[in-house]
């Protein structure tokens, strides 16, 4: 996407009061974004490298930090693949750590609901809570992932209808932990006995903190399905979405909304954010090449035909990387695990095929332009324009940044655009609150004994 100047076509409801920009900081961890071999990467592993990009987030006034995580390395063709080669970090010890060496910034996280228990995952955000303050969160995700579930006790039990079931009992039963604490009206605190039997979990027992300072950490989810919607608009305070158009985005935008109504919840109280990547130049000619130069680094040679063979479903090694796409159909064999393809495999290799022909584009070529996430390119005024033009539209209330370097990638938005929007009033110039939830301008979540003392 080319950001642009002409703010005339911001389709905003006369009348409307202006809506804030929220923005969260993707740290760039193992995934086909990152550069990893530019002179300025740095670990994916290092402390320093999480503390740096949490420092710049933080002074910019971002509302959280993001830490995704995967319980698997993938393996292509039999070997680990490259891009997993790095390290995965195990998501809790990092932001705690976090927590130590930032004041305001969220901390989210991503903690699968499929191959953890619930009073485990509540005491963790509920400990990761009290540590920072008020400012943990949750990005609830879902697996049925054979592959994945070899490196646990239960293995690959769960099927793919299933999970979302597994993951509304999780938060449902995670939920009754973090409630499971009497205050008491004279400030003093007791357990109180959560009993739990239901299709996924029986529990018995009592929680082991007090409640904490959000009540419940800010709830996450990813998920553009049905399905995924549906659980979002039950449980979540926000929704992580790969709608990377304008028209796209009003349209998924609206439909969460919807549904979140449906359920007897203020449609205010959960927010949308996409995913964007972003490239920053002097002029706009410049911003172009450097995004040209960026992603031709993102997606190399080897790294184009590894993608196509997960397409493709057969060893392509043989392929010119800058030649035409294979004349030979698809087998649709698993080559790489741990990385499902999303869909009928049949129908992207059409589609792949399609835009091929249709463009005349090589092997690397077509995966450059069917692997671009949503991008803002340009001055660091029209990028500036270009978000606040998603927000204002109602495409999304929000972003969360994933820049193309560990840890510096971040330095160039916050140094050159966040002011630009702060002088306009359409972000923060300071915290006006202490937890994330006041910073998403989302409700505290009430404790259900002081509910039952007051009703």
């Amino acid at each position: 996407m080319t950001a642009r100047s002409d703010r005339r076509d911001v389709p905003v409801r006369e009348g409307r009061q202006r809506k804030p920009i929220h923005l969260g900081a993707h740290f760039p961890g193992v995934n086909n974004t990152t550069v990893w071999q530019d002179r300025a990467a740095g670990s994916q592993i290092d402390f320093a490298s999480f503390e740096y990009l949490a420092r710049v987030a933080e002074d910019a006034r971002f509302d959280f930090f993001f830490l995704a995580e995967g319980l698997r390395l993938r393996e292509h063709l039999g070997r680990i693949h490259d891009l997993d080669v790095v390290g995965r970090p195990d998501t809790f010890t990092v932001l705690a750590a976090l927590a130590a060496v930032t004041d305001r910034l969220g901390l989210a996280g991503t903690i699968n609901t499929t191959f953890n228990e619930p009073f485990e995952v509540a005491r963790q955000f509920a400990t990761l809570d009290h540590l920072s303050c008020g400012r943990a969160a949750w990005n609830m995700v879902t697996s049925s992932d054979a592959f994945t579930g070899e490196n646990f006790r239960r293995g690959g039990f769960l099927a793919h209808a299933d999970r979302y079931r597994r993951a509304a009992e999780f938060v449902t039963v995670a939920g009754r932990f973090w409630d499971a604490w009497d205050p008491g009206p004279d400030g003093t605190g007791v357990p109180t006995r959560v009993v739990h039997r239901g299709e996924q979990f029986t529990v018995d027992g009592y929680p082991e903190l007090p409640r904490s300072p959000q009540g419940h950490p800010v709830l996450l989810q990813a998920g553009d399905s049905a399905d995924g919607r549906e659980f979002a608009a039950t449980h979540a305070d926000a929704v992580f979405t790969r709608h990377g158009t304008l028209d796209a985005g009003r349209e998924f935008y609206a439909d969460v909304k919807r549904r979140v109504a449906a359920h007897g919840r203020n449609p205010e109280h959960v927010k949308v954010f996409p995913a964007a990547a972003f490239v920053i130049g002097d002029t706009e000619a410049d911003a172009q090449e450097r995004a040209r130069h960026i992603r031709r680094r993102q997606v190399g040679p080897q790294t184009a035909i590894n993608f196509l063979e997960q397409v493709w479903g057969r060893d392509l090694s043989g392929y010119d990387p800058d030649g035409p796409v294979p004349a030979e159909d698809p087998t649709f064999d698993a080559v790489t695990q741990g990385r499902a393809r999303q869909g009928d495999p049949r129908e992207i290799a059409a589609r792949y095929r399609a835009r091929a022909e249709a463009d005349g584009l090589t092997i690397r070529e077509l995966v450059i332009e069917m692997t671009a996430r949503q991008q803002f390119v340009g001055t660091p005024e029209t990028v500036a324009d270009e978000i606040d033009r998603y927000v204002q539209a109602d495409a999304c209330d929000g972003f969360i940044l994933v820049p193309h370097l560990t840890p510096t990638g971040l330095d160039d938005f916050a140094s050159r655009v966040v002011p630009i929007l702060q002088e306009r009033g359409a972000f923060r110039s300071e915290y006006t609150g202490r937890t994330l939830r006041d910073h998403l301008g989302l409700p505290q979540v009430a404790s259900t004994h002081a509910a039952r003392r007051t009703g």
